[in-house]
C-alpha cells in the first residue's frame, strides 16, 4: 500500500464495516494485543529457573529491563510511522520482530545472548498494543468502540491470570524456553489474520516526514531515564556519579528534544498535542493509574506475603480479585462511552471510590479481616480499570484522523514512563518507611523488621497509591469532554493540531 497515495486509498477505503467484519479484524487485533500482555506476565514466574540453568542469576533483572527499555522507547515511533506507511504494515513488521526475537530467546545458551534477545523481542513488542487500539480506532466511531471492549479486556484478563501459571508450568516441569516457543504459534496466526485484513484497513491523513534527529533525541532521553529508575538505590546510590550521570544526560537530551520539537517542521511528537486540553489531561490521569495499577501488582502480592504471612500461591490467589476487577473496571470504562453523553463521570466516581478504598487499606487497623482488604483493593481495581477505556477513546476522538497513531502511540510511551516512574516512587516510600536508606537495603531490613513495622511500611505505599489515584483524578477532571465522534471519518471537534 506504500505506492498508494492517501487520496487513493481514502477513495478505496470501506466507508463503514459491518459488525462481522468488524470482528474479524478485531480477532487479528486480539491474538496480537495478547502476545505482548501474555510476555508481560508469563516470564517473571521462570526467571529463577533460567537463572540457574543459564549460570547467571545476577542479571536475572535484565531479561525484563532490556524489554522495557526497547518496547516503551519504540512505541511512538510505531506511531509515527503508521501514520505514514498504514497501520497494518507497520503492525505486521512488529508482529514478525516480536516472533524473531521469541525464537532468539528460546535459543539462546547464555544470559547476555538472551538479553539482546529481549531487547530485539521489545522492539516488535512497543507496538504491538498501541498499534491495535489505532487500528481499531481506524473502523470503529468513538461513540461505538464500547461495545467492543468486553473482547480486549478478556485479553488482558486471561493473560494476566494464565500467564504466571503457565510460565510456571513450563519452568518447573518442562522447560523455560517454552515461553517464547509458544509465541511463535500465536505471532503466525496473528500475522496470517491481519495479513488477510491488510488491504481493508483504512488509510488516513496526509503524508509526513519522519523526524529523525527528534526519535534518537526522545529514545536518549527515555532509555537514560529509565536506566536511572531500574538501577537508581539498587546496583547503584541515587547520589552515585552513575545514576546523577544517566539523570543528567537524561535531562539534556530531554531539553534538546523539546527544542527540536518547538523548531522542527514536522515534530516527531508534536507539542500540541500534548498542550491540547483533552490529550494532556487524558494522558496525565492515566500515567497516575497505570503507573499505581502496576505499583500495586508488585507491593500487594509482598503486602500479603510479608505482612499478612500468606505462602507465595496463597498470596496470587488473594491478588486475583483485584486483577479480575481491573478487567471489570475496564469493559464498565467502556460501557460508559456508549450509553452516556457525559463520560467522565463514571470514570471520576470510580477513581474517587478507588482513592478512598486504597486510603482505608492503608488505616485499616491491625487485625482487620483479609476478606476486607481484598474487596477494598477490589474496588480499587475497578476504579483504576474504569479509567484505560475512556482515556484511549477521548485521546483519539480529540485529534484528526491523521494524527491517530502518533496520539495512540505518545499516550502509551507516556503511560509505560510513568509506570517506570510510579513503581521507582513507591519503592522508595517503601524503602523510606523501613529506614533503609537505599532499595537494596529492603530485602535485609524486611527479613529484619516485625510484623507491625512491616504493616506500617505497607500503609505508607497504600496511602502514597490513594494519592495518586486522586492525582489521576484531578488531571482527568480537568480534560475537556468533548462528544464523542459517530464516525470515524468525522474530523474532531477541536482545534487542528498541525
Amino acid at each position: 500500500m506504500s505506492g498508494v497515495s492517501e487520496a487513493q486509498a481514502a477513495s478505496t477505503a470501506p466507508a463503514s464495516f459491518s459488525h462481522s467484519e468488524i470482528l474479524s479484524v478485531i480477532f487479528g487485533l486480539m491474538l496480537a494485543m495478547f502476545l505482548a500482555a501474555l510476555d508481560q506476565t508469563i516470564v517473571a514466574t521462570a526467571l529463577p529457573t533460567i537463572g540457574e540453568d543459564l549460570g547467571d542469576v545476577e542479571n536475572l533483572a535484565w531479561i525484563v529491563t532490556a524489554y522495557l527499555l526497547a518496547s516503551t522507547t519504540v512505541t511512538p515511533l510505531y506511531g509515527k510511522l503508521s501514520d505514514i506507511h498504514g497501520r497494518g504494515v507497520v503492525l505486521l513488521v512488529a508482529i514478525t520482530l516480536f516472533s524473531l526475537g521469541s525464537v532468539a530467546c528460546a535459543l539462546s545458551p547464555n544470559m547476555l545472548t538472551l538479553i539482546l534477545a529481549r531487547g530485539l523481542q521489545g522492539l516488535g513488542g512497543g507496538g504491538l498494543i498501541s498499534l491495535a487500539q489505532t487500528i481499531i480506532a481506524d473502523i470503529i466511531s468513538p461513540r461505538e468502540r464500547g461495545r467492543y471492549q468486553a473482547y480486549f479486556a478478556s485479553v488482558f484478563a486471561v493473560a494476566s491470570i494464565a500467564g504466571p501459571l503457565v510460565g510456571g508450568v513450563f519452568a518447573q516441569h518442562l522447560h523455560w524456553s517454552l515461553i517464547f516457543w509458544i509465541n511463535l504459534p500465536l505471532g503466525l496466526a496473528a500475522f496470517l489474520v491481519m495479513r488477510r485484513q491488510l488491504p481493508r484497513l483504512p488509510r488516513h491523513g496526509r503524508p509526513h516526514k519522519l523526524d529523525l534527529l527528534g526519535c534518537v533525541l526522545m529514545v536518549l532521553s527515555s532509555t537514560a531515564l529509565l536506566l536511572a529508575l531500574s538501577w537508581g538505590g539498587v546496583r547503584f546510590a541515587w547520589t552515585s556519579l552513575e545514576s546523577l550521570g544517566l539523570l543528567a544526560l537524561s535531562s539534556v537530551a530531554g531539553v534538546l528534544f523539546i527544542w527540536r520539537m518547538r523548531t522542527a517542521k514536522e515534530p516527531f511528537l508534536p507539542l500540541t498535542l500534548l498542550a491540547h486540553p483533552v490529550v494532556g489531561n487524558s494522558t496525565g490521569a492515566v500515567c497516575f493509574v497505570y503507573g499505581t495499577m502496576i505499583s500495586l501488582t508488585i507491593m500487594t502480592p509482598l503486602y500479603y506475603e510479608l505482612g499478612r504471612g500468606l505462602s507465595a500461591s496463597e498470596a496470587g490467589f488473594a491478588l486475583m480479585p483485584q486483577m479480575a476487577c481491573t478487567v471489570i473496571g475496564a469493559t464498565l470504562g467502556g460501557q460508559a462511552l456508549s450509553r452516556f453523553t457525559h463520560y467522565k463521570r463514571p470514570t471520576l466516581l470510580g477513581l474517587a471510590v478507588g482513592a478512598a478504598a486504597l486510603l482505608l487499606v492503608a488505616r485499616l487497623p491491625d487485625g482487620a479481616p483479609l476478606w476486607l482488604e481484598v474487596v477494598l483493593f477490589s474496588l480499587a481495581g475497578i476504579g483504576m480499570g474504569i479509567l484505560f477505556p475512556v482515556s484511549t477513546v477521548t485521546i483519539q476522538n480529540a485529534v484528526p484522523v491523521h494524527q491517530m497513531g502518533t496520539a495512540t502511540g505518545g499516550a502509551n510511551f507516556f503511560r509505560a514512563l510513568g509506570a517506570a516512574i510510579m513503581v521507582a516512587a513507591l519503592g522508595a516510600v517503601f524503602a523510606a518507611a523501613l529506614g533503609a536508606s537505599e532499595l537494596g537495603d529492603v530485602a535485609k531490613l524486611a527479613a529484619e523488621a516485625g510484623t507491625a513495622r512491616l504493616r506500617d511500611a505497607f500503609s505508607a505505599v497504600f496511602a502514597a497509591s490513594g494519592l495518586a489515584l486522586a492525582c489521576g483524578f484531578v488531571f482527568l477532571a480537568r480534560m475537556q469532554e468533548l462528544p464523542l465522534r459517530a464516525s470515524v471519518r468525522e474530523q474532531a471537534e477541536s482545534v487542528p493540531l498541525d
